[in-house]
């Protein structure tokens, strides 16, 4: 059975890499018509889309599914349009393929250009969420590259008739054939084959729950950007306007609390937690969040939960928040660093030094000052759309759009030189 599914990976790969040199043929004008037609394609099988939907739901469900990952996997008639609408934002947005980086002449005589290129042939893997498959090919195809899709069992019906939506319209108008690839087995061993295509494979791109990314990140033999989990922080420094910081607080654990770019933690400098945490209680109690908190914030206010060692590391992905008391930015920032995950995080604060402090040294993606983390998002960042969120330094850092799905080559134009 290893050898077919092996057999079956390597032949997608290898239909991969014919169409993304295809790929790079085609200009800006031809990859926006592209998108027009695989958006048409949505619309026009939407009625197919949600009965495969609903076939999945039902199976999910009955299977005993999480009802998290079911309300994930649920499609309905404004998320059809939603999927189409973001493949024609793409199509609007600048082609980040072939932008001129740097152009320089030696005393020699050559001419070298550094210029933007795809990356060949990227795998996303995710789960639950079907939107998923068109929001990654959109982007992948505008920036030039053949993307191999693998979606959890729980969508296959839902991901293939997206898929099929998107190429039968997109062939029309000269989408090569396999520059789009749905991989149609359940079989997990397909995940362990992809992950190892060494060659055929530039990036591999897991989107879902930590389990998914550890176990690619772990067997993967070809580079992967992820990140694992979203431990956010925001530190009130003793300079923090008290209801600017409530504010941003509720924000950014109740605004939309399963998502990644939501605080988990807050630390308050210890010359502000005895009249800012009782505030904070008051709010966020009404709003249904469970507090956890030290010795220190647990004395002010004795309606705090005890936390446990294991609270400070853990991504709760609901309305539960752990807070703690700090003596200084500098403990602020040891403390984040050790316990954070590199994602999103913020202080709030007047005080410049304390400020500059903060962004300088938190080791994160993201690092704000006087905001919400709410924020991390390709399209709040302007990017017009994103494939994930990294929290790797190489080669792409934070929320990825179209620009980070390339890389670079140099083109060097001589007359007959030769090194001596």
């Amino acid at each position: 059975m290893k050898n077919k599914i092996n057999t079956l990976i390597s032949t997608i790969c290898d239909k991969a890499i014919t169409a993304s040199r295809e790929l790079a043929l085609l200009d800006t004008r031809q990859k926006n018509k592209i998108l027009h037609a695989m958006a048409d394609g949505i619309e026009a099988h939407a009625a197919r889309i949600l009965t495969a939907n609903r076939k999945d739901v039902l199976e999910a469900t009955s299977a005993g599914l999480a009802e998290p990952m079911v309300k994930r996997l649920e499609l309905n008639t404004s998320k059809i349009k939603a999927m189409a609408a973001g493949l024609r934002s793409v199509a609007a947005l600048k082609d980040p393929v072939g932008r001129e980086l740097r152009k320089w002449k030696r005393p020699n005589g050559l001419v070298i250009v550094k210029k933007s290129v795809p990356i060949g042939v990227i795998c996303v893997i995710f789960e639950s969420r079907p939107n998923v498959a068109a929001d990654s090919a959109g982007l992948c195809f505008k920036s030039g590259n053949a993307v191999i899709l693998r979606g959890g069992k729980e969508a296959l019906r839902s991901n293939a008739e997206i898929i099929q939506a998107m190429l039968s319209y997109g062939i029309r108008q000269g989408l090569p054939k396999y520059a789009l690839q749905l991989i149609r087995t359940a079989d997990r061993a397909a995940i362990s084959e992809l992950v190892q295509m060494q060659g055929k494979i530039d990036l591999v791109m897991p989107r879902g729950g930590e389990a998914l990314i550890r176990a690619v990140a772990e067997n993967a033999k070809v580079p992967v950007i992820k990140h694992y989990k979203g431990v956010c922080h925001i530190f009130v420094d003793k300079s923090a306007k008290t209801d600017q910081a409530i504010e941003i607080i509720i924000n950014a654990k109740c605004q939309s609390p399963a998502v990644c770019n939501s605080v988990e933690k807050v630390l308050i400098h210890r010359d502000l937690a005895k009249r800012f945490i009782p505030a904070l209680y008051s709010r966020l109690d009404k709003l249904g969040v469970e507090l956890r908190g030290d010795a220190a914030s647990r004395k002010i206010e004795p309606g705090i939960k005890k936390a446990s060692k294991e609270d400070w590391d853990m991504e709760y992905l609901d309305l539960t928040l752990t807070i703690g008391v700090v003596d200084s930015p500098e403990q602020a920032v040891a403390h984040i660093n050790l316990h954070g995950s590199h994602h999103s995080d913020a202080i709030i604060s007047e005080n410049k030094a304390s400020q500059k402090l903060f962004l300088a040294q938190v080791d994160s993606a993201v690092v704000y000052v006087n905001s919400s983390t709410r924020f991390t998002d390709g399209g709040e960042f302007g990017m017009g759309a994103e494939i994930g969120i990294s929290t790797d330094k190489l080669h792409a850092r934070g929320p990825m759009g179209l620009e980070e799905l390339t890389t670079y080559k140099y083109l060097v134009q001589g007359k007959g030189q030769v090194r001596r």
